[in-house]
């Protein structure tokens, strides 16, 4: 969609979502063309042409909408609108962010392993070599934790949210505050069967409209009608008509069912 296009133009509202000076900022994005796009845990990464990435996190309600040449904007494209960029075919990105909380940084690209390093980031879930042997040797080495906090941990695993976390526990039938020592083998095999499925199922349902997301289309995801504990409280479980209880694991709220997920 943006990959193979060139940066004519920027304009930012919120200066301080942008983690150096605005000159500096548009002297290297402007004029640079967008090689890829990738991920890292949760942030998006733009290679530039000129041997810079952008990186880009979205936070809690931050999204990114494309729109061709010619292309009207919406009303809520146009809400909380902190920074356009403008693409040479006319077509534009918009950076939304009603709570503000998200950020664009640059990075030489030639540094981006080191700057993931530092964070310290776990492996991503996705990929073929994310395997069930490396995140059984990641719990043995976190034993104390409560399984809920291991998966949002992101030095653990990378790119795992407070949604997913709920729809994984509930697939592998773990409590969320289950500890990793006590966890059996089948149980780490279902929470690993769970990750994969769970993320890969989402990524194609285009993700959860819980608050204010949109895909880059502006489009809401449909993930959210899939959800069997994340949102439910108080509602039957799906699977055995109990209720869905919801409760807090270290400042994050965590839903789940007690019938079938038992401590």
């Amino acid at each position: 969609m943006i990959v193979g296009k060139t940066i004519k133009k920027i304009e930012v509202s919120l200066p301080k979502m942008v983690k150096l000076s605005l000159g500096r900022f548009k002297k290297i994005v402007i004029g640079s063309k967008i090689k890829s796009l990738r991920r890292r845990a949760k942030i998006l990464i733009f290679e530039l042409s000129n041997g810079w990435s952008l990186l880009t996190h979205l936070k809690l309600s931050g999204r990114l909408i494309f729109r061709r040449k010619g292309e009207a904007l919406k009303d809520e494209d146009k809400k909380w609108n902190h920074i356009t960029y403008y693409f040479g075919d006319g077509s534009r990105l918009l950076n939304n962010d009603l709570r503000q909380f998200g950020y664009v940084k640059l990075v030489e690209t030639g540094k981006l392993d080191d700057l993931f390093e530092k964070k310290k980031l776990g492996p991503e879930p996705l990929p073929k070599n994310f395997t069930l042997a490396e995140i059984s040797a990641i719990l043995r080495r976190r034993p104390k934790t409560k399984i809920k906090q291991f998966l949002l941990n992101q030095t653990n695993i990378a790119g795992i949210g407070n949604i997913y976390s709920d729809e994984i526990l509930f697939f592998a039938g773990v409590h969320p505050l289950k500890k990793v020592l006590n966890l059996s083998p089948r149980q780490i095999e279902k929470i690993f069967i769970g990750i994969k499925k769970i993320l890969a199922e989402a990524l194609k349902y285009h993700g959860t409209s819980s608050d204010m997301y949109l895909d880059a289309r502006g489009r809401e995801g449909s993930y959210m009608k899939r959800l069997k504990v994340y949102g439910r409280e108080g509602q039957k479980c799906k699977k055995c008509g109990g209720k869905i209880q919801r409760l807090k694991i270290g400042g994050r709220s965590s839903h789940y069912c007690p019938n079938c997920q038992k401590l």
